[in-house]
């Protein structure tokens, strides 16, 4: 079969491996869908703390169950299935919890174990053991499936920052995380939901398909922001975007008792930003980051996309196959696409 496999930043190849077997507590899956994130493009840039090469990348995944094994129960062949991408132990102090995103033992599919830019992957038993293995509905192709992953991190960082009826709500960032937090916003009743971006064309692209309130472009955005609220400003914010600029405009441009979602992660060589903590103190405003999602929030990602109430498929405007998936990561590294997605 072929694979995407990273060696080293700069260094992923397609090529040859033999097909894999799954263990006992295994599920090997032939993969029809596998899209692609920013984490890809950064991934093939610097690689990653957690990737020992040569690791098959892809944590974006959708397919069909092909073989189970011997202590498997509950699948079988042809089940059309979404996989989790992160992975929590379940057994720990965070896990028992309920806090299954800062399970401090998270592993994840395309990190510690293959992922899904590959003919055939398989699914650890660990996925099985904490309800990450997700039944697609009929209705519902592979790669809109296979969006319910971002979806799922998108819809915790949401719940986090309890968007809800009747909010204004900035999401800065106008890319595929962006264009799903307006269409999660609006699910949840937001009252006008505002899309931000720098890049005209990639904002221009995104507002043509989700359709904000307003398509905010340029560096003033505080003061569009509070030009558009009549000088309120925003009940929540989302800095869809790893921007330490964005996350200070944020607090800059946030109601009374605003909620600010610090929801994309800064470069770990500037991590640190200037907090106005007056503002945060006479505004009442509340600061949430947001980390991944848990295998709840996949499952509840799909009954969303499947509904019709977060819809994903004109969010993905490129299919390719697995032997273009360098070009795919280039696509997403020059943000000319909104979702590129690999069919392996």
């Amino acid at each position: 079969m072929k694979v995407a496999r990273f060696y080293s930043p700069g260094d992923i190849r397609v090529e040859d491996a033999p097909e894999p077997s799954p263990g006992p507590g295994d599920v090997k899956i032939r993969v029809r869908n596998c899209s692609t994130c920013g984490t890809d493009v950064k991934i093939s840039k610097f690689g990653h703390h957690h990737i020992r090469p040569p690791r098959v990348m892809g944590h974006e995944i959708a397919g069909e169950v092909v073989e189970v094994g011997a202590e498997v129960t509950g699948w079988q062949p042809g089940d059309r299935v979404q996989v989790i991408a992160a992975i929590p132990d379940g057994t720990c102090e965070e896990c028992r919890r309920g806090r299954m995103t800062v399970c401090p033992n998270q592993e994840s599919m395309g990190y510690h174990y293959d992922g899904g830019f590959a003919e055939y992957t398989i699914v650890p038993a660990k996925v099985l053991a904490v309800d990450g293995l997700n039944r697609i509905p009929d209705a519902l192709g592979f790669d809109e499936a296979s969006v319910a992953e971002p979806l799922a991190c998108v819809l915790n960082g949401q719940e986090l920052a309890r968007i809800g009826e009747g909010d204004d709500v900035v999401i800065i960032g106008a890319g595929p995380i962006g264009c799903m937090h307006v269409r999660l916003a609006r699910a949840r009743g937001a009252a006008r939901v505002f899309l931000a971006d720098l890049n005209p064309e990639r904002l221009a692209m995104s507002a043509e398909r989700v359709k904000p309130d307003a398509a905010i472009h340029g560096t003033d955005l505080v003061d569009q922001v509070m030009k558009l609220t009549d000088g309120r400003g925003a009940d929540a914010i989302i800095t869809a975007a790893a921007s330490g600029a964005a996350q200070e405009q944020a607090l800059q441009m946030a109601a009374r008792q605003g909620r600010i979602s610090f929801f994309g992660g800064l470069p770990k060589d500037n991590p640190v930003i200037a907090c106005d903590s007056n503002l945060v103190h006479y505004r009442e405003l509340t600061i949430v980051g947001a980390n991944g999602s848990s295998p709840r929030h996949n499952a509840r990602a799909l009954e969303l996309i499947a509904s019709g109430a977060v819809p994903v498929a004109d969010l993905i405007t490129h299919h390719l196959p697995l032997a273009d998936v360098l070009e795919g990561i280039d696509i997403v590294a020059r943000g000319t696409a909104i979702k590129v997605t690999i069919e392996p």
